[in-house]
């Protein structure tokens, strides 16, 4: 969320730890787990609801546009759900930004509420439009990506439907969605940092292009490590309990 890079990701993280202690690298974990409890539910229920509807009508795999499409909805959608938990996530983790401190919040309902009452319903949708498209790409990158890479590989048949190749392809899906969100998470979290001095989103695109192109790429080393492991789990784990609980998926 630097304006200009003054710290990489290692000096950071030492930074947080030398001043505040190893668990301030946790702080905002539980507007986190509400942001995926919201975000992620929905997205992940309309895109494979819809996605599993209509392999039932054509007896097969939708084609890949399809599936892009499906995940463009789905994340689009959840990134708008879950957008008020974003929020307060930023504000948790940037505690030198929002007033008053973030840190005061006891949980993420109460930092909601709080921003609900004191700022009010447009400030806790700030950054909603990013955070929208960022979901849709994002869900395009996992589960639309990954869909495919499983299906590509299982067509080869050199891999069965296995461990490795959910690993394989959750791999190649976190890597797709990094690469395609990365330049709207910057812009959202600018965004979401803003105290009025962006204009909209193309006023804050077009101030991130005067840094050069690869200011839209800042951080993304540390994006991909936080979300190839995070795509690799979701699937590995949720493949698992698709083969404990019988199901049986039209990919």
């Amino acid at each position: 969320t630097q304006q200009e890079v003054k710290m990489r990701m290692m000096g950071m993280a030492m930074r947080v730890i030398r001043t505040d202690g190893f668990l301030a690298l946790y702080n905002g974990l539980s507007a986190s787990l509400c942001r995926q409890m919201t975000y992620s539910l929905t997205r992940f229920a309309i895109y494979e609801t819809a996605r599993d509807r209509l392999g039932q009508g054509s007896q097969g795999p939708p084609p890949f546009y399809q599936k892009v499409l499906l995940g463009a909805v789905g994340g689009f959608t959840g990134g708008f759900v879950g957008t008020p938990a974003d929020m307060v996530n930023v504000s948790c983790s940037e505690p030198d930004t929002f007033p008053p401190a973030p840190r005061s919040y006891s949980h993420a309902l109460d930092g909601m509420y709080r921003v609900l009452r004191e700022e009010g319903l447009k400030k806790l949708f700030s950054g909603a439009t990013m955070a929208s498209s960022r979901g849709a790409l994002v869900t395009v990158g996992q589960l639309s990506c990954y869909d495919q890479a499983k299906q590509l590989v299982l067509a080869t048949g050199l891999l069965s439907d296995n461990i490795f190749t959910h690993f394989l392809a959750s791999f190649i899906a976190g890597g797709c969605a990094t690469f395609l969100c990365q330049p709207i998470d910057v812009l959202k979290t600018r965004l979401m940092n803003s105290q009025g001095e962006y204009r909209g989103v193309t006023h804050c695109a077009m101030e991130t292009a005067k840094l050069g192109p690869l200011a839209f790429y800042k951080g993304f080393v540390p994006a991909a490590i936080r979300l190839i492991p995070h795509t690799v789990l979701t699937f590995v784990f949720l493949e698992q309990l698709r083969k404990y609980f019988g199901i049986k998926v039209i990919t």
